[in-house]
């Protein structure tokens, strides 16, 4: 397991960054119910880390039994029937999807499938919790007519179900969504806080950092926190002990970015651009995922 993963918080009195925004979290859901929630702000700050564990806060551990699951949706478009494919993350609680993964079809999403989810309480009520979550991500990306599908799902499921929505930025968000949702704005965290979170993973896989060694990982990973994690474990699978010179290796997005850059410098013409590029494109491991 990556260790952005094995050491994410796993309740809200254990986050170590955004401490502030957790304890406000605790005690919005400390009677079991919340509004919808629009959580909003730069890659790699903390959303997904504050939504999950607001959902254990919520529901308990039985948030953490996970299904993954590809499904393919019979879905009415007016005059015709369409096949939309998306990727489910759900348990007995809570549903997260990507609606934008499903293109121009994201309306369909909205309106059908997020629909059919939502109007079919969960079998676990017991008085309080009797609500699903839906944990929506990638919302600015979402064509305004499928935003305003989602505001008027929102309103007439409200009772049943509740929709966390996750969002690099507010502003692609329409009035009328965020006007529908506590908005909580989290900031990339300050450099000090990443730090203190590197010397903690450190500190439980018994590991020794020379003077400055964290500072570097920090500055390079430009206030992301996810990223300054991925390059620390990098690190430690390059070489360990850590000298105080170590260079941090760059992500591998970067890495292929750097050899298409030095392939079109080395030949300009429109042979280098469709064929080396491209296949540099279809060497990298997220580029037919990217496609679909």
């Amino acid at each position: 397991m990556l260790w952005v993963d094995k050491y994410r918080p796993k309740t809200l009195d254990k986050v170590i960054v955004h401490r502030d925004v957790a304890q406000n979290l605790r005690k919005l859901v400390s009677e079991g119910d919340c509004p919808h929630l629009l959580f909003y702000g730069p890659s790699g700050s903390g959303k997904k880390t504050l939504i999950m564990a607001l959902l254990r806060q919520i529901f308990g551990p039985s948030a953490d039994k996970v299904k993954v699951e590809n499904k393919i949706w019979k879905v009415d478009a007016g005059t015709r029937t369409i096949d939309v494919e998306l990727t489910t993350l759900s348990s007995t609680h809570h549903v997260e999807l990507n609606p934008s993964d499903a293109g121009f079809q994201d309306r369909y999403v909205v309106q059908e499938i997020i629909k059919e989810m939502a109007k079919n309480r969960p079998i676990d009520t017991k008085g309080k919790k009797g609500f699903k979550v839906l944990v929506l991500n990638e919302v600015d990306k979402l064509s305004r007519e499928a935003q305003h599908s989602l505001r008027r799902t929102m309103e007439k499921y409200s009772a049943s179900c509740r929709l966390i929505l996750c969002s690099n930025s507010s502003s692609k968000v329409t009035e009328a969504v965020r006007s529908r949702c506590l908005n909580v704005r989290i900031n990339a965290p300050m450099e000090e806080e990443i730090v203190n979170v590197l010397e903690f993973i450190a500190k439980k896989e018994g590991l020794q950092f020379p003077q400055g060694f964290a500072a570097r990982i920090v500055e390079k990973s430009n206030r992301n926190l996810r990223r300054a994690i991925l390059t620390f474990e990098s690190c430690r699978v390059q070489q360990y002990p850590f000298i105080n010179h170590q260079t941090t290796p760059a992500m591998d997005w970067e890495q292929y970015v750097s050899e298409i850059a030095s392939d079109i410098m080395k030949e300009q013409s429109p042979k280098s651009i469709c064929g080396q590029i491209h296949e540099h494109l279809q060497d990298f491991p997220y580029f037919n995922i990217w496609l679909r």
